[in-house]
């Protein structure tokens, strides 16, 4: 039997209290791994999650460290902005870290943070959760040469996430992926976006051209009455239909090996086929895939520079909002 790595999670939160319940429920399961402790400075908030999943509460992650000295990996999920300082602390004690999405605030911070990995030695993944979903998983081996994206993400208003934009809220999950899908440097980005209920960017559109060509254009809101997460791009004599929450892929493809390949649709010449999925619980495998580059001190599936990549990207858009909103007079694209 392997040792159990011993973890935390620092910020629980609604996402944090996710990373607390799947770390006790691979411990539950027989995975190596045993949950120490929970670290919010709401403390009412907790002793209730440490009373849930059976560990210890801490107010900081000093208390943590100091107390729990055998800790040697941690979910951090404190908002944004305390990501480069709760990181330094977690790394100087040496403690490998997942970082969730987004990364940091600036690409400033992302370069500090790859810094402190690389002087203390410490494995770092990104929590970019879609690279996890089974869907997504199923669509790399079709992969050929993608040329058109369009992306829908959208989702009902909560409290949750309003220290930062839509964009870094949201969208960032797709930007991930499409530059994972296309690996092609970015050549151009146009955007608009919109506070509707939030001080922030609460509505976003962006077209993204890369440098192979590849067109993309991507929609995110968090003030939709509908809960949409699907992805589609078309790539030669190929049309690909990708469904993050019901974990489906459709491939519609073209042609003699179109028609041999899948289910005939109305038209005989394009061959449908439903790609198999085996269905998972993203949250699971991303957690299992950051327990197995701590074990075995291997490079995590999203690396510190996949997420600069993403929060790169991410932080041209709001900066051609805020262009855009210049532009047409917008005050509130100041914000």
């Amino acid at each position: 039997m392997q040792n159990p790595i011993s973890v935390a999670v620092v910020g629980v939160g609604v996402f944090g209290r996710n990373h607390a319940r799947v770390y006790k429920e691979l411990e539950q399961q027989g995975e190596p791994v045993r949950l120490l402790g929970v670290v919010d400075p709401d403390m009412a908030r907790a002793d209730e999650v440490a009373r849930e999943f059976g560990c210890q509460p801490f107010a900081s992650v000093a208390q943590l460290c100091a107390a729990r000295r055998e800790v040697e990996a941690a979910s951090l999920a404190a908002p944004t902005v305390h990501h480069l300082r709760l990181a330094r602390e977690l790394m100087e004690a040496g403690v490998d870290v997942l970082v969730e999405k987004p990364l940091a605030t600036a690409l400033s911070e992302a370069d500090e943070l790859a810094r402190l990995a690389a002087a203390h030695k410490r494995i770092v993944q990104v929590g970019h959760l879609e690279r996890f979903n089974p869907a997504v998983q199923a669509t790399i081996p079709v992969l050929t040469q993608p040329m058109f994206f369009e992306v829908h993400r959208l989702s009902v208003f909560t409290p949750r996430s309003l220290d930062v934009d839509v964009v870094l809220d949201l969208m960032i999950h797709d930007l991930d992926i499409v530059l994972a899908f296309t690996r092609s440097p970015v050549r151009e980005v146009r955007a608009v976006g919109l506070p509707v209920l939030s001080g922030k960017v609460d509505i976003a559109n962006v077209r993204i051209e890369f440098e192979s060509g590849c067109i993309a254009n991507f929609t995110a809101s968090r003030v939709s009455t509908e809960r949409v997460r699907k992805l589609r791009f078309f790539q030669p004599r190929q049309y690909i239909s990708l469904d993050y929450g019901r974990q489906e892929v459709l491939v519609f493809t073209v042609g003699s090996a179109g028609a041999a390949a899948g289910t005939p649709s109305v038209n005989p010449q394009i061959g449908v086929n439903k790609l198999a999925v085996r269905s998972e619980e993203p949250l699971h495998a991303e957690l299992k895939s950051f327990l197995s580059a701590v074990r075995q001190r291997s490079t995590p599936i999203v690396t510190l520079e996949d997420g600069r990549r993403a929060l790169g990207v991410a932080l041209d858009i709001l900066g051609a909002i805020h262009e855009h909103g210049k532009k047409v007079g917008l005050v509130e694209a100041r914000s």
